[in-house]
């Protein structure tokens, strides 16, 4: 087995669990027009911008489920945004869905970490001679 390749069964785990991420934001985008629907007019903009990002966020999903070596920063970008909302969501956890936000994006964050690990995700930084 060559050290740049990892082995079948956890490199199609990481593939699986990229890809869950992404029908789970898809389903979170599905959500989104329910939430849009249902807000003042003060808050459309911003739940109408949020809901359109996470069909970006499945997109990056399903692009490093496909080739996860072959992206490069795709990984630690999904790894530091959904940290990053995970913590605030901590930090701020009185306010309305902040324990749900955080729930939900950790869960993202330890799947998206587990993935990394098993696809050798950081390969995609790697120069080809």
């Amino acid at each position: 087995m060559s050290t740049t390749t990892p082995a079948v069964l956890p490199d199609r785990i990481g593939r699986v669990l990229l890809a869950l991420c992404a029908i789970a934001t898809l389903g979170a985008f599905a959500r989104g027009f329910t939430i849009m629907a249902e807000v003042s007019d003060e808050r459309l903009i911003t739940e109408a911008w949020r809901t359109f990002a996470y069909i970006v966020f499945a997109g990056l999903w399903a692009m490093i489920a496909v080739a996860p070596r072959a992206q490069r920063g795709v990984f630690e970008l999904l790894l530091l945004q959904k940290t990053a909302i995970t913590v605030f969501a901590l930090v701020v956890n009185d306010v309305p869905d902040a324990g749900m936000t955080a729930a939900v994006d950790a869960s993202l964050v330890i799947a998206t970490a587990i993935a990394y690990v098993l696809c050798r995700g950081w390969q995609g930084w790697r120069t080809v001679r």
